[in-house]
């Protein structure tokens, strides 16, 4: 689709944005239709992903290790931040686009070809799915130009709705709605308002279900102790059961647990006796955490793990300026000339907005997360000899990882069950 015709088509419509109700209760309609709804995104060639795991996987880490609290459960998604981070770096230029690819760690356009070919290539099954979606919204105010190419990449790469209307009370709840949706109703209010000078908003919403491969039989939970840092215990119920891939890199050991169809596995990690969770989490890296991963050894491995529920927030601003984004978030050093333009000053990143959801019991797991970019401008059998004990009934680091890559599509550290 050519530019100048992607350009036709946004001025032609005014948007009104109300989405359809969603099965889980979202009681919100869309009365208008999506600019890219009956427009067939244009593919391009995608260059293998490998090249850029190791420095995906490092941007995780550190995004933990930026966001973590001591003493407090964290939970985040790597590839709901990067989705919604690449896609803004496809307006960002100069100085702005340089921090944000070297703190993601990989250059723009590799960058757009690993995450669209991977979320492109995301394993779905009728026990298992990791459903994600994006969407840009910008405001129908004269003031601000939108950048057609900016546009039409994110629409190509990212398969992103993409929305022009008043930004009111009603684009508020279309936004609060379209996550809400996409998430299967895991995340609701991502946003609590759209200030006056907001032009941008970029949307990704991911949206993971899956069954254990092996279910826990209800002789298999029992009540137990679950020991926080500070010395106290919670009364818990624990999920008990025997794995057969163990983890262990000295400092720590833990256990992968599998999915319905092996495609996606829950990783725990419990520090050694003695050693903060905090301390762990410092230590690692984006290699360091994929060896772990990639030496898992054959094992029996008796395991417990807590039945447990997390509901996260964060605004991620300074976390992100801390590993080295500065002048995305300044409004007169930032450079998204290729976004768009605005009469009323700079375009900037003013929030990062951050939600996830993770619910773990005999069944399965269900993980929901949203991120928005908001933008400104400035107006096997056992073996008795190899038989291992990993009882998660300590503060201890886990994820969701995709078996082909590794990757670890949700983050977080559990310091306390309830």
């Amino acid at each position: 689709m050519k530019t100048t015709r992607f350009a036709e088509r946004i001025i032609s419509f005014v948007l009104l944005l109300i989405f359809v109700v969603s099965t889980f209760g979202c009681s919100h309609e869309i009365t208008s239709e999506d600019l890219m709804k009956n427009v067939t995104p244009a593919t391009s060639e995608k260059r293998p992903i490998e090249g850029g795991i190791t420095d995906t996987a490092d941007f995780a880490v550190r995004l933990l290790q930026s966001s973590s609290e001591d003493g407090k459960n964290t939970l985040i998604s790597p590839l709901s931040v990067l989705a919604a981070l690449a896609m803004t770096v496809n307006g960002a230029e100069e100085n702005t686009l340089s921090e944000m690819t070297d703190t993601i760690g990989v250059e723009r356009e590799m960058l757009n070809d690993i995450l669209s070919e991977y979320i492109d290539n995301l394993p779905q099954g009728e026990k298992y799915k990791l459903n994600v979606a994006n969407s840009i919204w910008f405001t129908d105010d004269e003031r601000f130009t939108v950048n057609g190419d900016f546009l039409q990449k994110n629409a190509d790469t990212y398969r992103a709705d993409i929305y022009k209307t008043a930004f009111d009370k009603s684009t508020l709840n279309d936004i609060n709605s379209w996550v809400e949706r996409e998430t299967d109703g895991m995340i609701k209010n991502i946003l609590d308002e759209i200030p006056s000078d907001a032009i941008m908003y970029l949307v990704n919403a991911l949206a993971f279900d899956a069954e254990w491969r092996v279910t826990y039989k209800k002789n298999q939970v029992k009540k137990g102790e679950f020991h926080l840092s500070d010395g106290s215990t919670q009364k818990v119920e624990f999920m008990n059961g025997v794995e057969s891939k163990y983890l262990c890199d000295g400092d720590a050991e833990g256990f992968i647990k599998y999915y319905v169809g092996g495609k996606y596995a829950f990783v725990a990690i419990l520090p050694q006796e003695g050693t903060a969770l905090s301390d762990y989490v410092d230590s690692l890296s984006g290699a360091k955490l994929l060896d772990i991963l990639t030496n898992a050894k054959n094992a029996t491995v008796h395991t417990s793990i807590p039945k447990f529920e997390v509901e996260y927030g964060t605004e991620m601003s300074d976390a992100l300026r801390a590993m080295g984004i500065k002048d995305a978030f300044d409004p007169f050093n930032a450079d998204f000339s290729g976004l768009g333009s605005s009469t009323g000053g700079n375009i900037f990143i003013s929030r990062v907005i951050h939600k996830t959801y993770i619910s773990v019991g005999e069944k399965g797991t269900q993980a929901g997360a949203a991120t928005v970019v908001e933008m400104k401008d400035s107006a096997a059998p056992e073996d008795i000899n190899n038989t291992k004990y990993v009882y998660l009934d300590r503060p201890f680091l886990y994820m969701i990882i995709d078996c082909e890559n590794n990757m670890p599509i949700f983050m977080g550290t559990l310091n306390s069950v309830k």
